[in-house]
C-alpha cells in the first residue's frame, strides 16, 4: 500500500471470532508498475494468535485484476501459472522489503 497514492477500501463485510476471521473488501486504486486503474473485488481469511495476525489468504479473480493492472498481457497470460507465479514473487519480494525497513 506504500506505493499507492490512491488506494480506496471499501470494507463490506467481516467476521472474526474463535481464533479465526474472514473479510469481504473491494480495493480501488491505480497501479504503479503500469498506471491503470484496478478495482479488485477480495475475500479474505485470517487466523489470531497473541492478539496478531498469524496467516493472512486472499482469494480473488486473479484474471480480472491482471486484466486490469496489466491491460492486453494480463487479459492474454492471466490465466496462466507462470504470470500467477511472476506476480506472487514480486509481491513477496515487496513485503519482505517493508518488512526489513520498518
Amino acid at each position: 500500500t506504500g506505493r499507492s497514492t490512491d488506494l480506496q477500501l471499501e470494507l463490506v463485510d467481516f467476521e472474526a471470532g474463535h481464533g479465526r476471521g474472514s473479510a469481504h473488501w473491494i480495493a480501488r486504486y491505480t497501479f504503479a508498475q503500469t498506471g491503470r486503474p484496478v478495482v479488485n473485488d477480495v475475500h479474505a481469511r485470517f487466523r489470531f494468535a497473541g492478539g496478531l495476525i498469524v496467516e493472512h489468504a486472499d482469494d480473488f479473480n486473479f484474471h480480472r485484476w491482471a486484466a486490469q493492472a496489466l491491460g492486453p498481457l494480463g487479459v492474454l497470460l492471466g490465466w496462466t501459472p507462470m504470470l500467477r507465479a511472476r506476480v506472487r514473487r514480486q509481491a513477496r519480494e515487496g513485503l519482505d522489503r517493508f518488512l526489513t525497513t520498518n
